[in-house]
């Protein structure tokens, strides 16, 4: 355990991954109502997620980034079921999950599981790591005696790089590195397919980000695992992800593969965001090219008409005021939602 955030400087080889498709979402969209209240004030929409659509294969990490607030958690929270959605589709092993009932829903969430971003709130204080661990492998059946439920919380915790001994220990006695294995550990006890990793190294110290980075790249190759990785750190969405998704105020705006977007990012959005990320040799610094955003990010409660990027764009022209760009194929395998390109 003695990596270190450096390593991330180094993206693992580029893959290609030929599978199935496991996760597929169509037109997702999730709004909510705001305003009522207690004194009956007007209503309003946020428009959190709107009219999202991509697809992730079985074994590959598909990274989604963007600035707060632009829907990615709520994306992943839908896909969960956490939030359910307003409309569109989630297709998950070729089950549509938003036309599943309560039972037929319970059952296929066994198969996909989340890594929570706050390793500090997402375990229970009052429950040791390896009762944490079982109750996942108790309610879904996976080990029904408890004998058999021990011996799984052990090789569990093993997988994470924890000694047994560790099941004794309470969520308060972990270091944030650790409870996030603990966190991992619980996510996998399940034997799921796909993971929703929401931001899971971002509360974390950086020199522990490394650690957990590594853990989830070889708890993927040893297990088969898909992950749909959110995050905003784009240094490590380079590192780990297949191919990458940008979002920006609720709807994806451009996709393609890890080496694509970071080589030749065509959308402004894509290219602002590259170009905040310092570079740490000084003379490239200095001379490389930047793209500066004007003004602020608009509200979800009233987004753009047309493009919602037009208006902090460089290069908006007044069709953009109007049309809502598809995302459309700009180059093989390379797409983007741009009117410009």
């Amino acid at each position: 355990m003695t990596e270190s955030l450096a390593m991330l400087d180094a993206p693992r080889a580029a893959t290609t991954k030929a599978g199935e498709v496991v996760l597929s979402v169509r037109n997702l969209v999730k709004y909510f109502e705001v305003g009522g209240g207690l004194f009956g004030g007007p209503r309003a929409l946020v428009k959190a997620v709107d009219g999202v659509s991509f697809d992730i294969r079985r074994g590959e990490t598909l990274g989604l980034v963007g600035e707060s607030g632009c829907g990615k958690t709520t994306t992943g929270r839908c896909i969960l079921h956490l939030d359910r959605p307003s409309s569109g589709e989630i297709v998950f092993e070729g089950q549509d999950l938003t036309a599943l009932s309560e039972a037929a829903l319970r059952k296929a969430r066994r198969r996909i599981q989340v890594i929570f971003q706050d390793p500090y709130s997402s375990l229970n204080p009052r429950m040791t790591v390896g009762e944490m661990i079982d109750e996942p492998l108790a309610v879904h059946g996976i080990a029904p005696e408890p004998k058999a439920r021990a011996a799984r919380v052990k090789e569990l915790l093993s997988q994470v790089g924890f000694a047994p001994n560790m099941a004794s220990r309470y969520a308060h006695q972990l270091s944030g590195g650790q409870r996030q294995r603990v966190g991992i550990a619980r996510a996998l006890a399940s034997e799921p397919s796909l993971i929703v990793c929401d931001e899971p190294v971002s509360a974390l110290d950086v020199s522990i980000q490394a650690q957990i980075i590594n853990l989830l790249e070889a708890l993927q190759e040893r297990l088969g695992l898909t992950y749909l990785f959110v995050a905003h750190d784009l240094s490590v969405v380079r590192h780990i992800s297949d191919r990458v998704a940008v979002m920006y105020l609720g709807k994806i705006v451009e996709v393609t593969d890890r080496d694509s977007l970071y080589a030749s990012p065509q959308h402004p959005y894509t290219r602002a965001l590259l170009s905040a990320v310092p570079i740490p040799d000084p003379a490239l610094e200095a001379k490389r090219e930047r793209t500066v955003l004007r003004g602020e990010v608009p509200s979800l409660l009233k987004p753009p008409s047309g493009c919602v990027f037009h208006s902090r764009c460089p290069i908006a022209i007044d069709a953009c005021r109007q049309t809502v760009p598809e995302l459309r194929e700009v180059r093989a395998g390379h797409r983007a939602a741009c009117l410009r390109i």
